[in-house]
């Protein structure tokens, strides 16, 4: 079938070249221009593992395609599928790049004769679809739905890890206001064979911030649980979630008679915090919906207060070794959020470079990958990106690992080690690899 596709960000470019990989025609829309002349060179304008080799494959096979043209993508397709942005404004969604995406939609079926849907792929909060969709597009348009079709259809896609999730759906949500946009959407979905659930669009939008909401809850209890083991002493906590990962609840034995390991297991592990495009953005969304519904949404609250503070457990670790912290020389390996990607959104590292430099210190960061990124987000800051950073371990007080790149397990034998303070925020290595007194990490603090 023939599918538009409006945006072409991690969600929209994604969604996109996976479907055409499943034998659809699509067709992504962008406003600019060198970024449309690029994906028709098959080149991605984003960094995301298996993107190239798969977007080169469907333009190839004359599958996928980008345009400038809204119009030229929706004059045969089937649906719409909308993926643009939906930043974060003071706890809120912004809904103004859906809006104007919708008007122009609008005024494009105000014009068609042919029922078309659109669908939702962009996060919104449950009552976006139904209502602010619904009324811009009715407005725009002068029809009703029925002559047009609505529905809601979440991402569940992982940076990194977005082709494979795309590719491996566990679940895929049909959000529907009409009978003919679900059958759409089951057509278009036939490629995959996983569970399909028929539901409203509010609840379609619900379940993508009820997934995100409960593992970032898992993420801050667990990082609760670290800081007390930490102010205790001599409880490591990566030994107490071992300990609790061993619940046959969290982790069942399977058929052949060793554990599952579920990736769940890997949301309830201590760290420096959770950063990205989606986590802390759809908690504050949830919370703020749920205080304009007069609830207080009070663990969603302390989930996102544990968060805000978690970075600063780093600074806390280098003072316990480093007294004075001020004017010391740090090196901070990894900006991304989480490796296998260039995204800095809401990282720890950020903010911990950023406090770092208030408190004066010399800092060095290195990242393969998201250094142009890092850039521009910390114009502000004083600080220096390398591109060797084993050249700079031996000229620095302090190493602080903020993301867990396979590259960093060089470390414990990077020329220069001895003696440096090691500050492993994601536990990559053992304490064993380093000076006893030397190696720190979060939830676990040997008593002197």
């Amino acid at each position: 079938m023939k599918i538009a596709v409006l945006g072409t960000g991690y969600v929209g470019l994604v969604s996109g070249v996976c479907l055409a990989a499943k034998g659809h025609d699509v067709t992504c829309v962008d406003l600019r221009a060198e970024v449309v002349d690029k994906l028709n060179r098959a080149e991605p304008h984003i960094h995301e593992v298996d993107l190239p080799e798969l977007l080169k494959k469907v333009v190839a096979e004359k599958r996928f395609r980008a345009t400038l043209s809204l119009e030229e993508a929706m004059r045969e397709a089937a649906f719409v599928l909308l993926a643009v942005g939906t930043p974060s404004s003071d706890g809120k969604i912004d809904l103004n790049y859906i809006g104007k995406a919708c008007e122009q939609i609008g005024a494009i079926l105000k014009k068609s004769d042919r029922f078309i849907s659109i669908v939702v792929k962009s996060t919104v909060v449950p009552g976006t679809t139904d209502t602010f969709v619904r009324g811009v597009l009715e407005k725009t348009s002068g029809k009703k739905l029925g002559q047009f079709g609505l529905g809601m259809n979440p991402e569940f896609l992982r940076e990194g890890n977005a082709i494979d999730d795309f590719m491996k759906a566990d679940r895929i949500a049909l959000g529907h206001e009409d009978k003919q946009t679900l059958a759409l959407l089951h057509e278009a979905y036939l490629p995959w064979s996983c569970e399909k659930l028929e539901v409203n669009t509010r609840t379609a939008e619900m379940i993508k911030y009820a997934n995100n909401a409960l593992l970032a809850i898992q993420i801050s209890a667990a990082n609760e649980l670290a800081n007390l083991c930490f102010e205790m002493g001599n409880i490591d906590i990566q030994q107490v979630m071992g300990g609790v990962h061993l619940d046959k609840r969290w982790n069942p034995v399977g058929s052949a008679g060793g554990r599952v390991n579920p990736q769940i297991l890997t949301y309830l592990m201590a760290g420096c915090g959770f950063g990205g495009s989606c986590f802390p953005k759809d908690v504050q969304a949830l919370r703020t919906l749920g205080q304009e519904q007069k609830l207080p949404m009070q663990m969603l609250q302390a989930v996102l207060d544990i968060n805000d503070r978690q970075p600063l457990q780093i600074i806390r670790l280098l003072r316990a070794r480093l007294q004075p912290l001020e004017g010391r020389k740090v090196l901070v390996l990894g900006i991304a959020f989480k490796p296998d990607t260039d995204d800095v959104r809401e990282s720890a590292s950020l903010r911990i470079i950023r406090e770092l430099a208030q408190l004066n210190c010399q800092i060095t960061a290195h990242d393969p990958i998201a250094a142009d990124n890092a850039r521009k987000e910390l114009s502000d800051v004083k600080f220096s990106l390398v591109t060797d950073w084993p050249a700079e371990v031996a000229k620095v007080d302090a190493i602080v690992v903020a993301t867990k790149w396979p590259e960093y397990a060089a470390l414990k034998k990077a020329n220069g080690i001895e003696g440096k303070v090691v500050v492993d925020a994601r536990r990559m290595f053992r304490p064993g690899d380093f000076e006893k007194l030397n190696y720190l990490t979060i939830g676990r603090r040997e008593l002197e």
